[in-house]
């Protein structure tokens, strides 16, 4: 197993983060209730050493979209993650053209650890929804890893944070995903929908304590108190949209005892459910249980090179078919518009295309009659596929087409773009291709799509989404 040290004042510890990270004085206040709780729950000799972690930089992780690019070799692997990758450093991922086409996903290395859920208890096409989903890293993970046939649905009640796991979610380029903005209790009309619940419980954060100031500020035991509520509230809001002999994954990111082991044990007691195992590495450090011994999964600071994190799944009592929703109509493209738009797509009979107002959407068809019940109850932001817009009987690409996987980039004039380039058209500036035919064009960076723009001749319209622009000038990156 690979040693590194905290370099920490004037003495040196060994610890087994596989990052090396250097003390800084960051004068951090810990509620004295924090710390007397968390010693008495770790131990004296682990608390010393999560302490110590506090004052070290946190590590930087990014997981890659293997669809769109294969995993460098030249950074640590996460070892519970497959295209999980340490860096030496944080860069600046917005100055990265690469980032913006949803080649990967900044995500912290302890929330990975969801692969190995998923890997060891779903082995066939599921229907699955990550409740609790915004910015994205859980739901861009499980597009990753679900079986092919599969659909996602990602929830967020907050209206800004789901428009953020929206382009997330279009960037990474998955077509048999849905976004939507809803409460928990707002799927209890669709009983025994998901094979799949992953619920990231909104939590009192003592396990972003080294990242977020803010949560350290905000602590005290009646938040935790609040929060344990709130979780049991969502999961029995959720519960009986899951299937019985469905899986649950319940995480959180924090450390106390009465939102993680409690929690799930008051989920397999009251709920009716049978937690599950999983293997992990020696060599990984990962923490069993603190309270019981059922198989839950601890990540803590100055042991394993994460954040703090806490995950656990459980398998619904009973065995239950999936429920599907009855026939949905909808208004399909006409001969012709299909063969048009078909035509941008590497599988076109693999998609139905669906007419709703002026947009012409993909939906995989296995899938459809469900994303369809979905945009009748629900407040859906992203659904399938979206191709175009038709506007005076023309047909305009939309910017998901761009990102999605399920392009076929040789339907259009493709323009490979230098860095300066692609940020400018990052920044929705004016671009002018003085050699490229007049129409759509494909803008690439590196061989990967980043967006559309229209060839007018003297000029090209930069059909990048301005909400998504970058904001800061490309010449400061």
């Amino acid at each position: 197993m690979l040693v590194f040290y905290y370099l920490c004042l004037d003495n040196a510890f060994l610890c087994t983060d596989g990052i090396m990270c250097l003390f800084l004085d960051k004068n951090m206040k810990l509620n004295p209730a924090f710390v007397d709780r968390t010693e008495s729950l770790f131990g004296k000799e682990r608390f010393e050493r999560f302490i110590a972690a506090l004052d070290c930089e946190p590590v930087v992780s990014i997981r890659y979209n293997a669809s769109k690019q294969a995993p460098d070799s030249d950074n640590s692997v996460v070892p519970w993650a497959a295209n999980g990758r340490y860096l030496a450093s944080r860069p600046v991922f917005t100055a990265d053209p690469l980032f913006h086409a949803g080649c990967y996903y900044v995500q912290e290395a302890s929330s990975m650890f969801l692969e190995q859920f998923v890997k060891r208890y779903i082995d066939a096409p599921v229907r699955a929804l990550d409740l609790c989903a915004a910015p994205g890293g859980k739901t861009t993970h499980l597009l990753s890893l679900l079986p092919k046939g599969s659909m996602l649905v990602s929830n967020e009640p907050v209206p800004q944070r789901a428009q953020v796991l929206a382009e997330n979610v279009i960037k990474w380029g998955n077509p048999s995903s849905v976004v939507t903005r809803n409460e928990p209790a707002d799927f209890s009309s669709f009983g025994n929908f998901f094979d799949l619940i992953v619920v990231d419980a909104p939590c009192s954060g003592e396990g972003m304590f080294r990242k977020d100031q803010g949560a350290v500020e905000q602590w005290s035991i009646s938040n935790v108190e609040q929060c344990v509520k709130r979780q049991k509230r969502i999961l029995e809001d959720i519960w009986p949209s899951l299937r019985p002999g469905g899986v649950l994954v319940y995480s959180t990111c924090t450390f106390n005892r009465e939102e993680n082991e409690d929690c799930v044990q008051w989920i397999a007691d009251e709920l009716g459910a049978t937690p599950l195992m999983v293997e992990t590495g020696e060599d990984w450090s990962i923490t069993r249980a603190l309270a019981g011994d059922m198989p839950v999964y601890r990540f803590i600071p100055g042991f394993t090179a994460g954040e703090g994190f806490f995950i656990a799944a459980l398998r619904k009592d009973g065995d239950a078919p999936l429920a599907q929703p009855r026939q949905q109509r909808y208004q399909p493209v006409v001969a012709k518009q299909k063969a048009t738009v078909g035509g941008w797509l590497t599988r076109p009979d693999d998609f139905n295309f669906v007419q709703q107002g002026e947009r012409v959407v993909a939906m995989p068809r296995e899938h459809t009659n469900a994303m369809l019940a979905l945009q009748q109850k629900m407040r859906v932001l992203h659904c399938g596929l979206p191709l175009a817009d038709i506007k005076n009987n023309k047909f305009l690409p939309l910017h998901q087409l761009a990102m999605s996987n399920a392009l076929a980039t040789d339907a259009f004039c493709k323009v490979e773009l230098e860095r300066e380039q692609a940020l400018a058209y990052l920044h929705r500036e004016a671009l002018t291709f003085e050699q490229a035919p007049v129409g759509y064009l494909l803008l690439t960076y590196k061989g990967m799509p980043i967006g559309f723009a229209k060839n007018i001749g003297n000029r090209a319209n930069n059909l990048y989404p301005a909400e998504w622009r970058i904001r800061k000038n490309p010449v400061e990156l």
